[in-house]
């Protein structure tokens, strides 16, 4: 295995996206769902930062398989675009698709609901 990459670079001055989006999970698949996350592969985890993800986190609400996701970014578009060319995303992305429900044919990563910020406190 080579090198990790670097992150990309968060300019000085520029504002950090902050991004929570929604998705929903089938409700018989949710511990399935958990499972996979407690071991993400490696190659992915290293695309997700090489390509802008910073301080990404996943919540899981079993109640209603509702299932928020977080994280941060100095440029969102960038960073879905640089997690589409990548060859490990699309092989997470047809992995996790069958946990989800409501993507109307869209990868999870193009299905999910980006959520408005409301409140901030730093």
């Amino acid at each position: 295995m080579g090198q990790p990459a670097a992150a990309l670079p968060i300019e000085i001055g520029k504002q950090v996206q902050r991004i929570g989006f929604r998705l929903k999970l089938k409700s018989d698949r949710l511990n399935e769902y958990v499972k996979h996350h407690e071991n993400v592969w490696p190659e992915m985890l290293e695309a997700l930062s090489r390509t802008g993800w910073t301080n990404y986190s996943l919540f899981l609400d079993r109640n209603d398989a509702s299932l928020f996701g977080y994280f941060e970014t100095p440029d969102l578009e960038a960073a879905l675009a640089g997690m589409a060319a990548t060859e490990v995303n699309e092989r997470w992305q047809a992995f996790m698709g069958e946990y989800f429900e409501e993507l109307e044919g869209l990868r999870p990563d193009e299905g999910f609901k980006r959520l408005e910020q409301v409140f901030y406190l730093s």
